[in-house]
């Protein structure tokens, strides 16, 4: 069993880098290989709309575009469970993500009505960070991005799971920025109780996308 977590964050050793190392250490609990991959360390692009996996008669197994990408597209083809995780970054995940579900997604989505050509079925999870407090996400349309996430996650892999944290602690010091719409010691209590709850949950989730291989 192999777990791939796939982090869209450009901040190492923060909120979205800790939920997957979590979920990643219920994963290992379970016997389960585990691998994390940060997308700001890669050279790659975004679908450039080639069409390459669209030709009549062309199998395509995962996108063809030759960059920094190849071998993590590979590594999701070979796993049996992926997490991803992001930021949320103007109400969408982070540029870099959103750039790897194009090449993820795309070359496994028919204009036939067929279903996915992924060609088998693994348990998929999406983990997002913020810093829109609870009762902001059905106001600002996140929840209709999540469930659209799953349902394209589930339709292309055959599983999905969310998992959201709220209202994170985004700095050490908040004294240095120029966020006075936010009081810093109350995101630092936040993380300290919510936010740990959060993480538990992460590893939670990680056992389960392993003991429950297709959720």
């Amino acid at each position: 069993m192999k777990i791939v977590a796939v982090n869209g964050s450009p901040r190492k050793n923060w909120n979205t880098y800790m939920l997957l190392e979590k979920c990643l250490e219920g994963a290992k609990e379970t016997g389960a290989e585990t691998e994390l991959v940060n997308l700001y360390d890669i050279q790659y692009k975004g679908c450039t709309s080639c069409f390459a996996c669209k030709l009549k008669g062309n199998k395509v197994t995962k996108c063809v575009m030759k960059d920094g990408l190849e071998p993590v597209l590979q590594l999701v083809r070979e796993c049996d469970a992926l997490v991803l995780g992001s930021p949320i970054y103007f109400t969408s995940v982070s540029g870099e993500m959103k750039s790897f579900m194009e090449r993820l997604i795309f070359p496994y989505t028919s204009y036939e009505g067929k279903p996915s050509s992924f060609g088998k079925k693994i348990s998929t999870a999406f983990i997002y960070t913020m810093n829109a407090p609870d009762y902001a996400l059905p106001l600002i349309g996140y929840n209709k991005l999540f469930r659209y996430h799953q349902k394209l996650m589930k339709r292309t892999f055959g599983s999905c799971e969310s998992l959201t944290a709220t209202a994170t602690y985004q700095f050490d010091d908040y004294s240095k920025y120029a966020m006075t719409y936010f009081d810093g010691k109350k995101r630092l209590r936040r993380r300290e109780t919510v936010f740990a709850e959060d993480c538990k949950k992460s590893f939670n989730l990680g056992r389960k996308l392993c003991i429950n291989k297709n959720i």
